[in-house]
């Protein structure tokens, strides 16, 4: 037969005498404020005020520091630098309360707050959430910080829902949010945008020059010797910069709303908009800096430069524009005599030397100084501009009869028309027969097909799309260099050279052609 038998707890014999003294309790605070505004920049310095005074008003605590976030959303702990400073100070052993005002200041998310209670309740860290009077360190202080977090939770999207009901609806009555951070504008004493024509001068510039052919890296770099600042203060203007103002509708007096949307309200996370949700286009909204076909040439532009990988950007006018004849490899420029007084800048293929032995070498075009390639592209420009007036006739002629653009854009919005239709048939018949197998549903597979066909059918309209509107820019270029050039040069012209030519290619010294913007070849 089984027996138990207990065994007795140990009680030790507490010695008379005088008790040890007590460790004062290390104390901090936690103060959150979301918004930048005036009164909760109030409640913030009060917040910070009261808990300072507070602690060290009790002789049993040691005070540690008032941690804090200014104008921070408590949807997420990832980006509320205080309150992360706070949890490494805590769990390294500096803390030993934390107080704060409530559930909804410590964190909006019922994940996170849970998950940090539990990580500093194992640490020896108690909090104490001042509006509900919870101790974590009570036995239902989890059960009431995981209710109260929910219900934060639940705040924090409702108040998200009815932030965006809000922005849709100013969108779908026509009144975006204007960034008056963009360069070029400012606030009118109406309310409404108005023009810094100073400000407006750079934008046209860069408009101007990145369609006379110029790289982005190269106006980047001309902003910057320039000292002027970027839009946002600094003096340094990057390739990301210019490219963003390329990019940017509103300098034509229009707007293009809800381009992106928040995928939900506790990562905040900005996404693309697709198609998931509807966009709106507004006309006329504020003054223009530029005509909606300069922005529309510049879009033309950036395609064509992006569908010719070979080339890469540089601020050097030569870099990715000479080729050797025999080999198709880049130029690559080199110095000699860096270090001296007859130092020299030459360019030489950069296939030359990939391969040691001398046979090779013979493969390959000569190397060319700054001077030849200039005076060469001299000889070859000139010859173009004693052609100006037949070469203007035909790119125009070809500009204006080119109708095939505005077909395939009918096209384009037939076959996204399709695309609609049949996803929404595809939502019908899914929601109508939810326990049968797709895959065994003809109507279903009938549906996919056609939705498949289209998409197909759209890559490639959309591709021809590309195509046309790169070659239009290309013919664009060339007609506005020819425009400022009525007569023979004798310098090297660089604004000519990069707004015209597209590449130059060396078969040897006496043999070289240009490649023009637009296709055209020149013997020079």
């Amino acid at each position: 037969m089984r027996r138990v038998t207990a065994i007795p707890a140990t009680t030790a014999f507490r010695q008379a005498g005088p008790s040890m003294e007590q460790r004062k309790r290390r104390v901090a605070a936690y103060a959150r404020v979301s918004t930048d505004l005036a009164e909760q920049l109030t409640s913030y310095e009060a917040q910070i005020r009261y808990y300072t005074e507070y602690i060290k008003s009790r002789p049993e605590w040691e005070f540690v520091k008032v941690y804090t976030d200014e104008g921070i959303s408590g949807t997420s702990i990832a980006r509320r630098d205080g309150f992360q400073e706070m949890m490494n100070d805590a769990l390294s052993g500096k803390i030993d309360l934390i107080l704060t005002k409530s559930v909804s200041r410590f964190a909006r998310n019922t994940v996170d707050s849970l998950t940090c209670v539990r990580e500093l309740k194992a640490n020896g860290v108690e909090i104490y959430f001042e509006k509900e009077n919870i101790w974590t360190f009570d036995s239902k202080g989890e059960l009431l910080i995981t209710i109260m977090s929910s219900l934060a939770q639940e705040e924090s999207r409702s108040i998200s829902e009815n932030v965006k009901w809000g922005i849709r609806k100013r969108f779908q009555e026509g009144k975006p949010r204007f960034p008056y951070g963009s360069l070029g504008y400012r606030k009118g004493a109406d309310g409404n945008p108005e023009i810094v024509e100073e400000e407006a001068e750079i934008v046209r510039y860069i408009f101007s020059e990145f369609l006379l052919g110029r790289s982005i890296s190269s106006i980047a770099k001309a902003l910057t010797d320039k000292g002027i600042p970027t839009p946002h203060g600094k003096q340094k203007w990057s390739i990301a910069a210019v490219k963003s103002m390329l990019t940017a509708e509103r300098y034509t007096g229009s707007f293009t709303m809800q381009k992106t949307f928040t995928e939900d309200f506790i990562s905040k996370k900005h996404v693309i908009n697709e198609g998931q949700l509807p966009m709106y286009h507004v006309e006329d909204n504020h003054p223009a800096i530029i005509s909606p076909e300069m922005f529309a040439a510049a879009q033309d532009e950036l395609i064509r430069r992006a569908s010719d990988n070979t080339k890469k950007e540089s601020a050097d006018i030569f870099a990715s524009r000479i080729i050797c004849g025999k080999c198709g490899s880049f130029y690559g420029r080199k110095t000699w005599h860096s270090t001296d007084q007859y130092t020299k800048r030459i360019w030489q293929c950069n296939g030359k030397y990939r391969k040691r032995d001398k046979e090779n070498r013979k493969n390959h075009a000569p190397k060319l100084s700054d001077e030849e390639i200039m005076e060469t592209a001299v000889r070859g420009m000139n010859k173009v501009i004693a052609d100006r007036d037949r070469i203007m006739r035909k790119l125009t002629k070809s500009l204006s009869a080119n109708q095939e653009i505005d077909k395939l854009l009918s096209e384009k919005e037939r076959l996204s028309s399709i695309m609609n239709e049949m996803a929404e048939k595809a939502d019908s018949i899914l929601s109508w027969n939810s326990s049968t197998d797709a895959g065994s549903n003809p109507e279903y597979a009938e549906v996919k097909d056609a939705f498949e066909a289209a998409a197909d059918e759209l890559g490639t309209v959309e591709s021809r799309i590309m195509s046309l509107r790169a070659q239009s820019a290309a013919y664009r270029l060339v007609l506005n260099a020819l425009e400022k050039h009525t007569s023979q040069i004798e310098s090297f012209p660089e604004d000519l050279w990069i707004s015209l030519v597209d590449r130059m290619v060396v078969y040897s010294k006496e043999d070289i052609e240009l490649i023009l913007q637009d296709g055209s070849e020149i013997k020079c």
